[in-house]
């Protein structure tokens, strides 16, 4: 079934067909996604598609675990979109986090006959979904006054147009998530705060890390500590995501947290710890002894693989020499850049004997800079015309002059098809660092020409290959071919190092919201650059490094390493689940619309299993928005990825403002809760 009241679109690989099935596979040539699998007939019987205008219920029944046989009579534990623990002293109960909510209709099945408060761990949004629940029954909320505003003023974090400093991101990819609807806390704990009940005394102590400002629960029970202590470590010293984690770029903030929180949870010496997901953890001061020494090992592979914030200006280019023009490096007779005190630009310049100009990169370069350079360039070296620049990745900072090549020189903009759509419309997703976060003042770029992964190019007197080349980011390219007798390979921000240092790997930042899996990123981009075998790697930010091949390889055996780590900490049995944001995504990410209108939103579902899986998922709008189909069914085969079409409408007379749509997710049978979701604007009046 379509689903009722929902306007299909064209049938093409990405939507539900009109005859019932659905087609799988790559997106279009200019989204590029054809590292995916595909299948041959293009078509799954309808069967394996059930869309369904349900409550989304989750199709696991739960049920009350007690922990009498831990010692704990009056503890209990419900299971739905996360650990629900229930405290019951008689008729009475309070309860840590709420999960869905679901636990409110059977507390009768414990005896249980009043809550008189609900204590949340932290923010996140599958912790607390059920909280509209709560409305006018007089139960007391109370959480961290660290994430106040997380709880009562959701929308804030998330922005139609995200800056590289907005709070809670990495450079405007919010790390956050918050609640669809603000929940208004009736107790803020403040720092090292404690909280009465009864007999029972907790202390409020700060564990952040999975979350900004989350705190554990302590209390002292029989002569023994037991611990609530939300996702700061799961059962086997497991992380419960990276993306949670994730606070900067590459510099382990997040990982340096949960290292903290572990060593003081450690010191409690604790007789059991109940984790917002998973099993009771036993054992515990072993435990986080052990996820301490996991999280150091991680931190020491996700450091940036060249000293970045100090010696990394003398490792940065041992080649070039200054030419006739200022400012202008020569790194071979035909091969340009810039290079300054701590100036880190991106822009490299291929100049043919015929005075044409092919540029890879161009951004971090104050324009009259750039003017006076590239004039320079003319006058001095017989610079006649730039005949395009290549793109190296989607971040924005490689492309913020491209308009001013364009309008000055009448440069073209050419692109690797899988990240056109990137470039072009930056806005339809959640990715880190898009040009529209910078204040150049404009939010996409058209492309004049899509290049294809293997195309020869041939330029002036060069042959160039095209290559797709993940590592930072899924959208990445390598543009290789011979310069002045040497192989060149231009790298974007794959790999930055001094070749000749046995103690620098290469690697930049490991960012989940790059869109970066290892397999389709550094260790595939790795695997490339071993294939190519480059006399010289020209990266981002005006690096140059000649002899790299001692230094791919241990690029790529980082990589590997890395991947064995992340394996080993995870809290998925694929790690590719606990490591990537974007596995249920939404595009548009942002959307806009008027008072009355619809639009469409394409929900994709991505399988990274070995065999097919069943998911089930729920759209929960605010009040104001409409969706349709509100709740499906599908049943993704192995190794792909599905969309599902999905119309959003703004009922009339909503009031304008930024809204939140979250997507609750349960696949055969785990329930992740509403960890996805995507963003609408409403805007004031009627559609033009």
């Amino acid at each position: 079934m379509t689903g009722e009241g929902i306007s299909l679109p064209p049938d093409d690989s990405s939507c539900f067909n009109l005859d019932g099935g659905i087609r799988t596979g790559p997106e279009s040539d200019r989204r590029g996604n054809r590292w995916l699998p595909t299948l041959l007939s293009g078509r799954i019987s309808a069967l394996a598609v059930l869309l369904l205008l349900i409550s989304g219920a989750d199709s696991r029944a739960s049920s009350f675990e007690s922990l009498a046989g831990f010692g704990y009579e009056a503890i209990y534990r419900w299971t739905d979109t996360c650990n629900v623990y229930v405290i019951r002293n008689g008729e009475r109960a309070i309860l840590i986090d709420l999960g869905d909510g679901s636990v409110l209709d059977h507390l009768e099945e414990i005896g249980v006959k009043e809550v008189e408060w609900v204590l949340l761990t932290h923010h996140h949004r599958e912790q607390i979904q059920g909280h509209p629940r709560l409305r006018g029954t007089g139960i007391g909320v109370a959480g961290p006054e660290g994430e106040r505003e997380l709880f009562e003023n959701p929308t804030r974090f998330r922005k139609m147009r995200p800056q590289l400093s907005d709070r809670f991101s990495v450079y405007g990819s919010s790390y956050v998530r918050p609640p669809v609807e603000p929940l208004v806390l009736d107790r803020r704990f403040k720092r090292m705060d404690r909280f009465q009940w009864g007999d029972y005394e907790f202390w409020v102590v700060e564990t952040p890390g999975n979350s900004p400002a989350a705190v554990s629960y302590m209390v002292n029970l029989n002569g023994h500590w037991l611990g609530f202590s939300g996702d700061v470590i799961l059962d086997d010293s497991r992380m419960h995501t990276w993306f949670d984690s994730e606070w900067d770029y590459s510099f382990a903030s997040g990982i340096y947290a949960l290292y903290r929180s572990a060593v003081l949870l450690e010191k409690f010496e604790p007789r059991l710890l109940l984790p917002s997901h998973g099993p009771v953890i036993q054992g515990a001061v072993e435990q986080l002894r052990s996820y301490q020494e996991k999280l150091k090992a991680l931190e020491g592979l996700v450091l940036r693989g060249y000293p970045v914030h100090t010696f990394a200006i003398s490792d940065q280019d041992p080649l070039s020499k200054p030419t006739a023009v200022p400012h202008l490096w020569q790194v071979s007779p035909h091969l340009f850049k810039f290079r300054g005190p701590n100036f880190w630009p991106n822009f490299s310049i291929i100049m043919s004997d015929t005075g044409h100009g092919l540029v890879v990169d161009c951004g971090l370069i104050p324009e009259d800079l750039l003017d006076d350079t590239l004039e320079g360039m003319r006058q001095r070296l017989g610079l006649k015309k730039i005949d395009a620049m290549l793109i190296s990745h989607m971040h924005g900072d490689h492309f913020l002059q491209a308009p001013f090549l364009r309008e000055t020189w009448g440069a073209e903009v050419w692109v690797l098809d899988r990240m056109v759509d990137q470039v072009e419309h930056p806005e339809r997703y959640d990715y880190v660092a898009a040009v529209q976060a910078y204040p150049q003042g404009f939010e996409s770029l058209p492309v004049d020409r899509v290049l294809r992964s293997g195309e020869v190019l041939r330029w002036q007197e060069y042959e160039f290959t095209v290559d797709w080349m993940p590592g930072q980011t899924e959208f990445a390219m390598c543009l290789h071919g011979m310069i002045d007798g040497k192989k060149v390979a231009f790298t974007g921000d794959n790999i930055f190092a001094n070749p000749q240092d046995p103690s620098q790997n290469g690697h930049e930042a490991i960012v989940a919201r790059n869109s970066g899996i290892l397999e389709e990123g550094y260790i595939y981009g790795a695997e490339l650059l071993k294939r190519i075998k480059p006399d010289l790697l020209m990266g981002g930010h005006s690096w140059v490094m000649p002899e790299p091949a001692a230094l791919i390889e241990r690029y790529h055996q980082w990589s590997l390493k890395i991947r064995d780590a992340f394996r080993e900490i995870s809290s998925e049995e694929d790690y590719r689940y606990w490591f990537d944001p974007f596995w249920i995504r939404a595009e548009p990410y942002r959307v806009r619309l008027h008072p009355g209108d619809s639009a469409e939103v394409q929900i994709w579902v991505r399988n990274f299993a070995s065999s097919e899986q069943l998911h089930q998922i729920k759209l929960q709008p605010p009040p104001g928005l409409v969706a349709t189909p509100a709740a499906g069914e599908v049943t993704v085969p192995a190794e792909q990825r599905m969309s599902i079409p999905v119309a959003i409408r703004a009922e009339r007379g909503v009031e304008a403002g930024v809204r939140l749509i979250a997507i609750d997710v349960t696949v055969e049978g785990k329930r992740y809760g509403q960890r996805f979701d995507f963003m609408v604007e409403v805007a004031q009046g009627s559609s033009p």
